[in-house]
């Protein structure tokens, strides 16, 4: 156990990729609590996406980091000290803690995983929010049937590689897209994947042709750029795009060099009568995360979906397992481990 308290500040707001400068550690005490509060010690970190927007301070769906507040993110953890009742010293918790060590809670929000949670990080992957995210965007806004096929980029990442699962219980023909052979192969031999396309090569567009002759009925958007470039034409009519992220954009100061495709693509979601829809998550279906959370499980028990970490040790190396996020350097859900458990 430690006697202070890391944290990992927001030290200026980057421009274009993010660097190390643009993070700063911060060691404080650790904070008292009060009646009614519980001290919550950080086991593991979730490292995703999303915290590049809420570094800038670009208008958005929620509010940006202040400079010198602490990186948000979500957390597993365990209660240290409580002066609740409704829980207890070693207990399990998923948080919303940001990248630090310990912080206060009144019990608000927190997600209670018990005493002796058998995979306690799952709960920031398969069963948290990534995999949430891919339920909901494939099932209630993709709308896949059996015999059609479904895309998806970033096919290894925490969401896709859900996505994709999920596509193939339900009876889709599945082609993944992803940056590299290695994480190519894994979609195939591992994921059940029907095919994967290594978005690297110089034939990408022709590769990924020739896994969907029957077109693209379901294209589950993370990425952006050359992929939807490429994706764009094989759409069929009455396909259906959940927009989940745009990480090839995320670091970009200005539009792309090029002609503008904006109207090719209105031009293709009207004649084709195309469905392309935003969502967030927990704003959106919140109130739908039981029966995810139920459908998961069975899923896992009956060895349907197959789910890979990339645990990086060690709070002080976020920033740079951050970085090399949002350049596809990860292989499955990337998730810190901040310390050991009690």
């Amino acid at each position: 156990m430690t006697t202070s308290n890391r944290q990992l500040l927001l030290a200026s707001r980057p421009v274009g990729a993010p660097t190390p400068e643009n993070f700063r550690l911060n060691t404080t005490s650790i904070p008292s609590i009060s009646n009614g509060e519980v001290l919550l010690r950080s086991v593991y970190l979730s490292l995703d996406p999303y915290m590049r927007g809420r570094m800038s301070d670009a208008k958005s769906y929620a509010d940006p980091i202040a400079i010198d507040d602490v990186m948000v993110g979500g957390t597993v953890c365990q209660v240290t000290q409580s002066n609740n009742s409704e829980f207890t010293v070693g207990e399990w918790v998923l948080a919303y803690t940001g990248w630090q060590d310990y912080c206060v809670s009144n019990g608000q929000g927190l997600v209670k995983l018990g005493m002796n949670p058998e995979h306690p990080s799952f709960a920031l992957g398969v069963m948290g929010m990534p995999g949430f995210t891919a339920y909901m965007g494939l099932l209630d806004i993709g709308q896949p049937k059996a015999g059609e096929t479904v895309v998806v980029a970033a096919a290894t990442g925490a969401v896709g590689s859900m996505v994709g699962q999920i596509a193939k219980i339900k009876g889709c023909h599945v082609v993944g897209i992803a940056g590299g052979e290695e994480k190519c192969r894994f979609a195939v031999d591992k994921l059940g994947f029907d095919a994967c396309i290594d978005h690297k090569a110089d034939d990408f567009a022709e590769q990924l042709t020739k896994a969907c002759t029957q077109g693209i009925d379901v294209y589950f958007e993370n990425v952006g750029g050359k992929v939807f470039d490429a994706v764009m034409p094989l759409l069929n009519s009455c396909a259906r795009i959940p927009l989940c992220g745009l990480i090839s954009q995320y670091n970009a100061t200005s539009l792309p060099d090029g002609p503008d495709r904006m109207s090719a693509l209105m031009g293709q979601l009207l004649v084709k009568r195309i469905k392309m829809q935003g969502f967030i998550i927990f704003d959106d279906y919140g109130h739908r995360y039981p029966e995810f959370a139920q459908q998961m499980m069975t899923w896992l028990s009956e060895g349907k979906i197959t789910y890979k970490e990339h645990l990086v040790e060690g709070l002080e190396n976020a920033p740079q397992a951050f970085i090399g996020l949002l350049e596809g350097k990860n292989f499955g859900k990337l998730v810190v481990q901040t310390n050991q458990p009690i």
